[in-house]
C-alpha cells in the first residue's frame, strides 16, 4: 500500500491524501466520549499511520479536554520529524465553564493557542482552524487576531470548519480587504449520506483555491456496516445521533454494501473511494481506532469506481436540511465544565 501526497490548496504544503483524525485519541475519563483510546492504545495507531506515510494530523483543543493534543504531541515527537509533518488543531469550543474560555474573541483565541502549543509540546501550529462560527464576535475581530498569530509565527496557516458558504466567502473577503492572513482550508461535513456541500461550499473552495478536508467521511461509521448495527461509539455519540436520518439514508448504506460485495471490498474502501473521486476534495479526515481502519483508508486510494458504480451510489440520495450547529451564540449563563 502506497500513500499519495497532494498540495494543500494554495499553501505549497504537501499533505498525505489521508489525514489522520485524532478525536479517537484521548483519555476516556477526560471528556464526554467514553469510547476514546487512552495513550497506551493510541500510540501504536499513530505510529502505524506515520510509518504508512501519513503526515497530516488533525486534532482540537476540546477533544477529551485537551488530552488528545497531549497524546498526539508526544507521539509525534517520538515517531516523526517535525519538519515533515503538518499538525492541525482547532479553537472555539469551551475549555472551562467561565467567561472568556470559549468563542473567537481575540483573548480566547490567543489563550487557546498558547494552551494548545503547551499541550502539543510544539513551537508552532501548522494549521489553526476555527471549529465553529462565533455569532457573538464580529468576524473582523476574529480574523485580525488570527492574522496576529500568523505574523507572530505561532501559527503558519488558518482554516475554518462547518459554516454556510456565504459566511466563508465573507470571511475571505474581509481578510483580503484588510491584507490579513486568509483561510486556506475548509473542514466540512461531506460524505455519501450528507452531500449538501456540493451545492455551494465545494464549488466555492475550488474557485478560491481553498483546500478541503471533509470530516466524518464514513458518516460516523454508518457507511461501513449495516444500518441497524451499533458500536460502542454509536451508542454514546450524542452529536452523531443527530446527523443522519434512518428513512432517507438507509438506502445509501445499502448501495455501498451492494457494490462492496460485488467488488469483494470492505465497505469503507468503497465509501472513501467515492469521496476521493469528487472534485475539490483534498484530504478526508479518517479516524483510526483499529489497525484495519488505516489499511482500508490507504487501500481506498487505489480503488477506482466506474461511472455506473458512482451513479448507483448517488442515486438513493435525498436532499437534507442544512446541518445544525454551523454557528453558535454564546449564552450569558455558562455551565461549569470542570
Amino acid at each position: 500500500l502506497a500513500m499519495d501526497y497532494v498540495f494543500f490548496g494554495n499553501t505549497g504544503l504537501q499533505v498525505s491524501r489521508i489525514c489522520l483524525g485524532c478525536m479517537s485519541y484521548g483519555e476516556p475519563d477526560r471528556g464526554p466520549h467514553p469510547w476514546t483510546l487512552p495513550e497506551a492504545e493510541s500510540r501504536p495507531l499513530i505510529r502505524s499511520a506515520i510509518e504508512a506515510g501519513v503526515n497530516f494530523f488533525d486534532t482540537a483543543n476540546m477533544y477529551s479536554a485537551g488530552s488528545s493534543e497531549e497524546i498526539v504531541g508526544r507521539a509525534l515527537k517520538d515517531f516523526a520529524r517535525r519538519d515533515e509533518i503538518v499538525v492541525a488543531t482547532k479553537t472555539f469550543m469551551p475549555w472551562r465553564g467561565a467567561p472568556n474560555t470559549l468563542g473567537l474573541s481575540r483573548k480566547a483565541i490567543i489563550q487557546s493557542v498558547e494552551d494548545s502549543l503547551q499541550r502539543l509540546g510544539m513551537d508552532y501550529i501548522d494549521l489553526l482552524q476555527i471549529h465553529r462560527y462565533d455569532l457573538n464576535t464580529p468576524i473582523e475581530v476574529t480574523l485580525e487576531a488570527l492574522d496576529h498569530l500568523v505574523r507572530s509565527g505561532k501559527v503558519l496557516h488558518i482554516g475554518a470548519s462547518t459554516m454556510p458558504a456565504w459566511r466563508f466567502m465573507h470571511a475571505l473577503h474581509v481578510s483580503e480587504t484588510n491584507g490579513w492572513a486568509k483561510f486556506v482550508s475548509m473542514q466540512n461535513h461531506y460524505n455519501l449520506i450528507y452531500r449538501e456541500e456540493e451545492r455551494e461550499m465545494m464549488p466555492l473552495c475550488i474557485d478560491q483555491g481553498v483546500a478541503t478536508m471533509p470530516w466524518s467521511p464514513l458518516a460516523r461509521g454508518k457507511l461501513t456496516r449495516d444500518w441497524d448495527e451499533e458500536t460502542e461509539r454509536s451508542r454514546s455519540d450524542v452529536y452523531g445521533s443527530t446527523l443522519y436520518e434512518a428513512n432517507a439514508d438507509r438506502a445509501v448504506v445499502e448501495a455501498v454494501a451492494s457494490i462492496a460485495a460485488a467488488r469483494e471490498l470492505p465497505r469503507a474502501q468503497v465509501a472513501l473511494a467515492w469521496l476521493l473521486s469528487k472534485p475539490g476534495v483534498t484530504t478526508p479526515i479518517v479516524g483510526v481506532g483499529k489497525p484495519h481502519h488505516l489499511s482500508d483508508a490507504i487501500a481506498a486510494l487505489a480503488v477506482e469506481l466506474s461511472p455506473e458504480e458512482i451513479e448507483q451510489l448517488e442515486a438513493p440520495y435525498v436532499p437534507h436540511a442544512a446541518m445544525a450547529g454551523q454557528a453558535y451564540r454564546i449564552p450569558n449563563k455558562l455551565t461549569l465544565l470542570d
